[in-house]
C-alpha cells in the first residue's frame, strides 16, 4: 500500500512539472489565436492567462495593478486553466454593487470557503447565510460604544503601559536591535486573546520564542493563503488527499489551534458552572453563558484572533516605516500627541489625534492590511461599468490597487500625504469622510468591519504612547521592504527598529 502512494505521488508530481514545458510549447502553437484586451492579461484558448499568471505569479499585486490602471474600467477579467473565472476590479461602483447594492448575489461562496474551512471552519470570517447572520448578531455585541470604553480601560492600557513600555525602555538601554512587527503582533495578539478568550498567551519579551499557539497560526494562516493564490488549485488539493508536504503541515497546524482553544473553552465552561468565572466578561464567556456549541464557539474565537492580531499590527509597522522616511510628517505627529503629554491618553483624547488617525489612514490606503477580497456570484449578473459576470464568477475587489489608481488618488498617489484626509489640509482640523467603496479597507455595506473602531482605538493608543516617548529608527537597508500579502498582509523580513529615548 504505502510503495502504491509513493509511485502515484511520484507520478503526480512528474506531471506537473511535465505540465510547465507543455504550456510554454502551446503558447507558441496558439499564438496566432492570442486575445488582448483592455479588460485584462494576454489570454488563449484552453488556457487562458495561465502563462503570464505563471509568470507574474510572485508579483501578483503590481502586475494585477498595472493591468487595472490600463483597463478603462478599472476592471480586469482572468480567465486561466484550472480556475474560476476571475473579475479583478479597483471602481468603487463596482464595490459598492458587490458590498452593498446587490450583497446577496456575491457571498463568498463555496470556493472561498473550501480554501478557508481547514482553519477558520465555520467561524464568521468563513460563512454565508443565516449562520452568519447569527455570528454577526452576537459579534455587535462586542464593539457598543461601552465595550469600546471597557476595551480600553481593561486592555489596553494594562498590555501598553505594563507590557510594552517596558520592552521598549529595556531595549533602548541595551541598544539591542529589535523587530518591530514582531513585536506589535505579539502586542496585538495578546490583546485579541484577552478580549476574546479572557486569557494572555503570549510573552513579549524579543529573547523568548513566540508561543505554539501563535506560531500554528502563522503556519495555518500563510498554507491557506498560499492555496488561495495556487497556479492550479488541484496541486494543493491532491496534496491535501495524500496529507503530504504543505497540506500536512496545515493539518498538523489546524489541530494544535483546534486543541488549545477547545481546552481553554472546556476549561472555562467548568469554572463557569462553578460560579469562580466572573460573569461575561469577554466573548468566549458569553457565547458560553448563550449556549451555543462548542465548534462553533471555537470558529469564531479563531476567526477573531485571526482578524484582531495580524491586522492592527501590520498597519502599525507601516505606518513606522512611512513616518521614519518623512520626518516633517513624525514631527507633526509628535507634537500633536505632546498636547497631551501632561495628561493620561483617554478615550476622549484620542479622538484628538487627527493628524494620527490621517496618517494610519494613508498608510493603509498604500499598504492595506488586506490586500484583496473575494465573492462568488450566485447567478449571472452585470457590475456597474457593463463588466458582464456569470454565475460562479469569482469577483475579487482590490483594496492594494485601489490606493494605487490615479483616477481614484490623483498623480501623487504612490506617495505618502496624510494631508490628502483633511477637508483643508493646511489647517488640520476636519478629517474627510470618505467613501468606503473608495476606500475598502474596513470592507463596506452589510459586512462592513465590526472591530473597526476598536482597530483605531488600538492603533493610535499604541503609536501615541510609543511617540510620545520613543524614536523608531529602523536599521539602513539598500532596499525597501516588500509587501507580502496573505491572509492578512506584512512586511516580508520583518522592521528591524534600534529604539532611543525621544
Amino acid at each position: 500500500m504505502a510503495t502504491s502512494i509513493f509511485l502515484f505521488t511520484c507520478h503526480c508530481i512528474s506531471s506537473v512539472l511535465l505540465y510547465i514545458p507543455f504550456l510554454y510549447i502551446l503558447n507558441v502553437i496558439l499564438c496566432k489565436f492570442r486575445q488582448v484586451s483592455g479588460h485584462g492579461p494576454p489570454t488563449y484558448p484552453i488556457i487562458g492567462c495561465l502563462i503570464s499568471f505563471y509568470k507574474n505569479q510572485n508579483r501578483l499585486l503590481d502586475w494585477y495593478t498595472e493591468l487595472l490602471a490600463k483597463s478603462a474600467t478599472n476592471t480586469i477579467v482572468v480567465e486561466r486553466l484550472g480556475a474560476r473565472r476571475t473579475i479583478v476590479t479597483a471602481n468603487p461602483e463596482n464595490v459598492k454593487y458587490m458590498l452593498k447594492t446587490n450583497f446577496n448575489n456575491f457571498p463568498k461562496g463555496k470556493p472561498f470557503t473550501e480554501i478557508l474551512g481547514d482553519f477558520l471552519g465555520y467561524g464568521i470570517f468563513n460563512v454565508d447565510g443565516e449562520l452568519w447572520h447569527i455570528q454577526r448578531k452576537l459579534a455587535s455585541h462586542e464593539f457598543t460604544a461601552k465595550s469600546l470604553r471597557e476595551f480600553f480601560m481593561m486592555t489596553l492600557e494594562e498590555e501598553v503601559d505594563k507590557g510594552l513600555l517596558p520592552v521598549l525602555e529595556s531595549l533602548e538601554e541595551t541598544g539591542e536591535v529589535v523587530d518591530l512587527q514582531e513585536l506589535l503582533r505579539r502586542l496585538a495578539f495578546n490583546m485579541i486573546c484577552k478580549v476574546s478568550l479572557g486569557i494572555d498567551r503570549c510573552c513579549l519579551d524579543p529573547s523568548l520564542p513566540v508561543s505554539p499557539l501563535a506560531r500554528a497560526f502563522d503556519m495555518a494562516s500563510e498554507i491557506c493563503a498560499r492555496r488561495g493564490a495556487a497556479p492550479l488549485f488541484v496541486v494543493w488539493k491532491m496534496k491535501r488527499w495524500l496529507g503530504i508536504g504543505s497540506e500536512k503541515r496545515l493539518k498538523e497546524a489546524v489541530e494544535q489551534v483546534h486543541q488549545y482553544v477547545e481546552e481553554i473553552i472546556v476549561n472555562r465552561e467548568k469554572m463557569i458552572v462553578k460560579g469562580s468565572e466572573n460573569q461575561a466578561e469577554d466573548l468566549l464567556s458569553r457565547l458560553i453563558l448563550a449556549g451555543h456549541e462548542e465548534k462553533v464557539i471555537r470558529d469564531m474565537m479563531i476567526s477573531f484572533i485571526m482578524a484582531g492580531r495580524d491586522t492592527t499590527s501590520a498597519a502599525m509597522t507601516w505606518l513606522f516605516w512611512l513616518l521614519s522616511c518623512h520626518p516633517d510628517v513624525e514631527e507633526e505627529v509628535v507634537k500633536e500627541i505632546q498636547f497631551t503629554k501632561e495628561t493620561k491618553l483617554d478615550y476622549e483624547s484620542l479622538k484628538e489625534l487627527r493628524i494620527l488617525k490621517a496618517c494610519l489612514c494613508e498608510s493603509m490606503r498604500l499598504y492595506p492590511p488586506v490586500a484583496w477580497d473575494s465573492k462568488h456570484a450566485v447567478v449571472d449578473d452585470l457590475l456597474p461599468d457593463n463588466t458582464p459576470v456569470r454565475s460562479g464568477d469569482r469577483v475579487t475587489y482590490f483594496p492594494y490597487g485601489m490606493g494605487r489608481m490615479e483616477a481614484l488618488w490623483g498623480k501623487n498617489r504612490l506617495e505618502f500625504k496624510p494631508e490628502r484626509w483633511f477637508l483643508e489640509p493646511e489647517k488640520r482640523s476636519s478629517l474627510k469622510k470618505m467613501c468606503a467603496y473608495k476606500y475598502p479597507i474596513f470592507q463596506a455595506g452589510p459586512r462592513v468591519c465590526l472591530g473597526k473602531e476598536m482597530a483605531f482605538i488600538q492603533m493610535k493608543y499604541v503609536v501615541a504612547s510609543i511617540l510620545r516617548q520613543y524614536e523608531i529608527r529602523p536599521v539602513k537597508s539598500e532596499q525597501p521592504p516588500i509587501f507580502v500579502p496573505r491572509l492578512t498582509a506584512h512586511m516580508a523580513g520583518g522592521l528591524k527598529v534600534v529604539i532611543r529615548k525621544r
